[in-house]
């Protein structure tokens, strides 16, 4: 068996380019010891994975890769879970404290990145390449680019766009330009106010992210209780994760 033949319905593109492989897993911290790579599709990256001293597993949708896994990457047999790994209980599955890394299908990508912070207690770090526009999102602290997910990871996450990489290094070729982007765990345990309603007000102001938060908040009713502050005359662009803390614990205090 030589090659995989890529599926679109499953978004893969496979990485040809050993130089940018072996760059990605050198991003994986020295200290973290439990690795889970999603989507490996012909292990260009497994390949330099399995020479590092770590606990590699594999979460693999596609039983033509896992195929091909098996007969060239024997020794990882045991470590190769067919499954999709937005369905997995990842605790359960994986345990606590894993680094995740994948040149993860764009397809899914945002998905994978919402999954990560629904379980950044377990999940102290993430290396992957992603579509230039969704690691562009993912980093920017204001403008267009920022949306619900920059909010969110940044909230929990040191975020680190590294480089760019090129349509030509992939089979087939994407139509756009990818990104390698590293998010580290930051030192916050709990945000100091409720993370759900944190989450409700974030999505609300990026729901109407072309109107200001006086337009795209206003069924939280905060007009008096900015009206000290320049909050509501902004849009959700241009907040940062305190800001947005601000609002949350306003709307908290209103409730009690």
């Amino acid at each position: 068996m030589n090659k995989v033949r890529a599926k679109k319905y499953l978004g893969q593109h496979f990485l040809n380019d050993e130089v940018i492989a072996k760059a990605i897993t050198d991003l994986l911290s020295e200290d973290q010891k439990k690795v889970v790579e999603v989507g490996p599709g012909m292990g260009v990256l497994t390949k330099f994975l399995i020479l590092k001293n770590i606990d590699l597993k594999l979460a693999e949708i596609d039983k033509e890769s896992i195929l091909y896994l098996m007969l060239h990457y024997p020794q990882l047999e045991k470590n190769i879970l067919e499954a999709d790994f937005l369905r997995l209980n990842l605790k359960e599955t994986f345990g606590n404290n894993f680094s995740l890394i994948g040149n993860f299908p764009y397809n899914i990508s945002s998905q994978i990145l919402f999954s990560v912070f629904e379980n950044k207690d377990i999940i102290p770090e993430v290396v992957g390449m992603f579509q230039k526009e969704v690691a562009e999102r993912i980093v920017a602290k204001k403008g267009k680019k920022r949306g619900i997910l920059s909010v969110l990871l940044q909230a929990y996450y040191d975020i680190e766009y590294c480089f760019t990489v090129d349509e030509n290094v992939f089979t087939p070729p994407p139509k756009v330009k990818s990104a390698v982007i590293k998010l580290r765990r930051n030192k916050v345990k709990q945000l100091p106010c409720d993370e759900k309603m944190f989450k409700q007000i974030v999505k609300a102001g990026f729901n109407q992210k072309r109107k200001t938060l006086r337009n795209a908040l206003k069924s939280f009713s905060l007009e008096s209780e900015l009206a000290h502050t320049d909050l509501l005359q902004k849009r959700a662009e241009e907040l940062s994760v305190e800001d947005f803390i601000i609002i949350t614990k306003i709307c908290q205090n209103k409730e009690k």
